[in-house]
This record gives structure tokens, C-alpha cells and sequence, in this order.
């Protein structure tokens, strides 16, 4: 088995010299951080790791309607919880850890890294018991959180249905009022991340449904949560039809659902009718940030796991990563991954600057979607690289960077493909507002190129201005071309995306190489290696991936074809 290796130094700079992370928490010094991480990570390397090709391998399984993961989940997950991971990150009122969100976000990463098909478990119970906590009522609380918190009890959302999938709104599941306040649910879901699984006692559903009478569309959704079991313990009539046969994450079952097979199934709306859509985006939003890590994880870990091969593999009578087109490939892994990596951790800080009281919901939401379709795709052309340095080895199971790319994937596709991340994007987070919020980030990204001038980088500073002045210019041809061909604006949106997306990550790479570059000669030569090779990620990014921008102008504004009225 390949020896697991993650990227701590990184992932400290992150945290201490560019998130300045103990100052906004003085309770918690750079020690306590790194003591938490370190046994996480310690945790990851001996328990998690392990199982990810047992778990590949074995898949799981369903014989008349029971499903069983693989077997060395169940070991896993008890340890997992016994040691109190799974409670990082919440409030100790109810029994929780509590840490930073960065440092959540940090710890989340090397799960997904070390095993992706188990993590979809943990974080889906995260999200569905966030929802409970956040607009559940008091019996809920009481009787959920605990055994959820304890690792006994699972949970999913439920949204997709097998002719509603992009478009929630036709949805049909059907949840009709009882004379005792709850609702009996009829319908079926699609789809379902660990939507049935022998590795809880009990799997709580978030599930989207339709009350009689309701407007049609996403305006008349509410939201359930509905048992797999009732409270003492009878079966709720939730029934697991098939599961899929996938491409990756095999470890983890991805559910069709039948409620109320029966008509005996019964579940309790959370919040009032017609809410459920707002109430469940809460719920989108996290596990579209936590899809952004998916991606990054996998990016990160493949790019170490490729630079160890690299080092070893020799060829032509020396390492291949002195071979000029390996050590290429190897510089555009490390400088995107530890880009989006970045980009993760400074989402976190911005919901731990807004636990603390600073305004910061507007950049959040501008940068989730970027989290969410940029990580995941280029988190996956990572991972493809990992196999092209591997050359014949990596497309072979025998040095494990083949699952990267299997289990990646499903990240560009799952909670919102990435074309609809684009077109949420492009229209609710910059149009709509006459890209307010992103002018904002532009400033605080002047502000770094301002500082890092002294630092010799002139083209590279040149080439990141330059793309923001000619965002301006995008932004005026769509606005112009809105009324006419919004079809031909949509159809540009991935593009738009991709276009931000790489101007956020050269300034996060910025700011860390200015950093990197203040810190040098004031330190001990054994991290003056690693300092370095922040400089060069900036400098490589933005010759490599910033420069594309170019391209992708040309591609919107010069060229401006209208393709929404070809047929294909």
C-alpha cells in the first residue's frame, strides 16, 4: 500500500501566516491548533487511509432492500467517533469540540483526502444535523442531535427525484397533513448519498416534498425531516429500491428511495410549509463548500503522493522529477492545489470572521460557487495529472492515484452541476448586483498588488491587473447582450467563472508568495525551501493557468458568437 502523505506545512501557513487564525481566537494559540491537527492527521494515516482501496474494493451491496458498506467502515467509524472527531467543530452545549471553522475546514480536507467514500457519511450527517440545530424545533433537537452526535445516527438531504433532477422544482414527492400535525410522505428520490446503510441504527432524512395545494415550482416546497425509523424505533415505511453501480466512491451508497411504499410513512415539516427551499439552500451551501474540499483534498494528496513517486522513479539514469515535462506537470499540480486549498481555508476564515461579528455573508456567498465548481474541476485535472506522472503505473490500482480521478468526479457533478454553480454565479452573485461584491474583492486584490510591487514580479502583477480591467469589459457586454441573448450569456457562464476563478487564486497565491518573500532571510535555512516554493507557485499559476485569461476574453467579448440558437 502507498504510504499516506499530507501537507501540514502548508496547511500551517495557511493558518498561522496568512490567516493570522489565534489572533481573531486568543483562546486558541498556534500550538493547540497544530496539536489538533496533528492527531487528526495522525489519525487519517493509521485508520482512514487504510480502508480507502479495502473499501474500493469491496463496495457495497443490498439484498431485499438491506444495504451494507464495507465492512471495515464499521471499525472505522466507531474509532472515528470514540475519538471525538466527529464532534470537532460544535459547540460544547451539546457535547460538542469546538475549534474554528478553518481549522473544520483543514481537518475535513484530510478526511476527504484519505478516504472520500467515507467522509460523504460523516459530512452529510454534519449538514443534516446542522439543519435541525438551525430551524428544528425543541423536540427535534432533544431527541436527534444527541444519537447523531454519538456517531449512531446518520443523515442525508433528499432532494432529487428520477424527473426533477437540476430542476428541483419538479419535484413530486407528495407530504399530506395528518390530524396530528405530522405529514404522511408518498414519493421517490434518486440519487441519495448514503441513503441507506447498515452503519447507523438509524439514517435521518431531510427530504423536499410538496403539501396539497402548494404553488408550483420551488415556491411551493417544504421541507421534512422523515426516519428511517420512528423515535422508538418502528420501521418508518423508507425503503431502499436499488443502489447504483458508480464510477467511484464505491465505498459509499448512492440510494433509490421509495417513502411510503406503503403508505405508512410519516415525517415532521421543519419550519413552515413552502420554506423548505431556503431552509435546505442553508444545507446546499455547506455541502457545496464541502464539494469544493472534495476536490482540493484529493488534488492535494495526489500531488504528494506523485512528487514521493517522482523522487523515487529513475529514468534515463536519474529521478523523473528532474525530467523537464515531469517537473512541469508536478509545478501545475502543487501551484493549483495549493491554490484551491488556500481559497478553501480563507472561505472558513471568512464564517469564523462572521461568528465573530464582521459582515461577511456577500464574499461567502460570491466564493462558494468558485469553491465549488473550480476546486472540483481542476481538483479532478489534478488528479488526472497524478496519473500521467505515474505514467503506466498510474493507470494501474497498485500505486492508488487511479481512484483520485474515479472519486473525484462525482464532485463536478453532485449539489448543483458546475454549470448551474456557473450560472448562479454569473447572474445571482455578479449581475445581479452590478457586480458590487466583486469589485469589493477587486479592491483588497489591487491592495496586494500594490504591496508586492517593491518584490520584482512586474509581469506576473501586470497580467493579474490586466484581467481584472477586462472583467469591466465582460461585464459591459453582458449587460448589453442580457435582453437580447441571455441564452448566449448563460452560455458563457462556465467560462465567466473559470475567467474569476483564476484571478482569485493568482491573489491568493500572491499574497502568500509576499509573505513567503518577507519571511525569507529571517528564517532558519531548513524552511527557506518551502518559502520558496510559494514564490514560485504564484509565479508558475500565473504563467500557466492566469495566462488563459487572455483566451477566455477573446472567447466571450471578440468573439461573441451566439451558439444558443445552433442545433446541435
Amino acid at each position: 500500500m502507498v504510504l499516506y502523505k499530507a501537507d501540514l506545512r502548508d496547511i500551517y501557513f495557511n493558518l498561522f501566516d496568512f490567516l493570522n487564525l489565534p489572533t481573531l481566537y486568543p483562546q486558541f494559540n498556534d500550538q493547540d491548533i497544530r496539536s489538533i491537527i496533528e492527531e487528526f492527521n495522525k489519525f487519517m494515516s493509521q485508520e482512514v487511509w487504510p480502508t480507502r482501496e479495502m473499501a474500493d474494493k469491496a463496495g457495497v451491496h443490498i439484498n431485499n432492500g438491506v444495504v451494507t458498506v464495507p465492512t471495515c467502515f464499521h471499525e472505522l467509524n466507531q474509532k472515528f467517533c470514540e475519538n471525538g472527531w466527529f464532534k470537532l467543530g460544535y459547540p460544547e452545549e451539546i457535547g460538542g469540540i469546538w475549534v474554528p471553522y478553518a481549522v473544520s475546514i483543514a481537518c475535513t480536507s484530510l478526511l476527504n483526502g484519505a478516504n472520500a467514500s467515507y467522509s460523504i457519511f460523516i459530512e452529510l450527517t454534519h449538514g443534516a444535523m446542522n439543519i435541525i440545530l438551525k430551524f428544528g424545533t425543541p423536540q427535534m433537537k432533544e431527541q436527534w442531535i444527541s444519537p447523531m452526535m454519538e456517531g449512531q445516527f446518520g443523515g442525508t438531504m433528499c432532494l432529487t427525484e428520477p424527473g426533477a433532477g437540476s430542476d428541483v422544482g419538479a419535484l413530486s414527492t407528495m407530504a399530506t397533513p395528518r390530524s396530528d400535525g405530522k405529514y404522511q410522505i408518498k414519493g421517490t428520490k434518486l440519487f441519495i448519498s448514503a441513503g441507506d446503510n447498515d452503519l447507523y441504527k438509524n439514517i435521518v432524512h431531510l427530504v423536499l416534498a410538496r403539501t396539497p395545494g402548494a404553488p408550483k415550482g420551488t415556491k411551493g416546497i417544504s421541507l421534512f425531516m422523515v426516519p428511517k425509523f420512528s423515535y422508538d424505533g418502528q420501521s418508518n415505511d423508507v425503503v431502499c429500491n436499488k443502489i447504483e453501480e458508480k464510477m467511484g466512491i464505491h465505498g459509499s451508497p448512492t440510494c433509490e428511495l421509495v417513502f411510503g411504499g406503503n403508505d405508512n410513512c410519516v415525517g415532521e415539516i421543519i419550519g413552515q410549509e413552502c420554506e423548505g427551499m431556503a431552509q435546505m439552500f442553508v444545507m446546499m451551501n455547506e455541502v457545496r463548500l464541502f464539494c469544493g474540499v472534495q476536490g482540493e483534498s484529493q488534488a492535494n494528496l495526489a500531488y504528494m503522493l506523485s512528487e514521493s513517486y517522482a523522487r523515487e522513479r529513475i529514468q534515463f539514469g536519474k529521478p523523473i522529477i528532474d525530467l523537464p515535462d515531469v517537473k512541469r506537470m508536478l509545478l501545475k499540480m502543487r501551484s493549483k492545489a495549493r491554490g484551491l486549498r488556500a481559497l478553501n481555508l480563507y472561505i472558513g476564515s471568512l464564517f469564523d470572521r462572521k461568528h465573530l461579528g464582521e459582515i461577511t455573508e456577500a464574499e461567502i456567498a460570491l466564493l462558494t460557487p468558485i469553491s465549488k465548481a473550480y476546486s472540483t474541476d481542476e481538483g479532478f485535472n489534478v488528479c488526472v495529472e497524478a496519473c500521467q506522472v505515474h505514467g503506466g503505473y498510474g493507470y494501474i490500482k497498485d500505486y492508488a492515484v487511479e481512484q483520485f480521478v474515479r472519486d473525484a468526479k462525482i464532485a463536478t457533478i453532485y449539489e448543483g452541476t458546475n454549470g448551474i454553480q456557473a450560472m448562479d454565479f454569473l447572474t445571482r452573485k455578479v449581475l445581479k448586483d452590478q457586480a458590487k461584491i466583486l469589485n469589493e474583492l477587486f479592491l483588497k486584490i489591487h491592495i496586494a498588488i500594490k504591496k508586492a510591487q517593491p518584490y520584482g514580479w512586474h509581469k506576473e502583477l501586470a497580467l493579474l491587473s490586466l484581467s481584472i480591467a477586462k472583467t469591466k469589459d465582460i461585464l459591459n457586454f453582458y449587460e448589453k447582450s442580457k435582453t437580447s441573448k441571455m441564452d448566449a450569456v448563460l452560455g458563457t457562464a462556465v467560462d465567466f467563472l473559470n475567467y474569476i476563478s483564476r484571478i482569485v487564486l493568482a491573489w491568493l497565491l500572491l499574497e502568500q508568495a509576499s509573505l513567503a518573500k518577507e519571511k525569507l532571510g529571517l528564517i532558519r535555512d531548513a524552511d527557506g525551501e518551502y518559502l520558496e516554493s510559494k514564490i514560485t507557485d504564484y509565479l508558475f499559476y500565473s504563467h500557466q493557468d492566469l495566462a488563459l485569461n487572455a483566451g477566455l476574453f477573446h472567447s466571450i467579448c471578440v468573439f461573441g458568437e451566439d451558439y444558443s440558437k445552433i442545433i446541435v
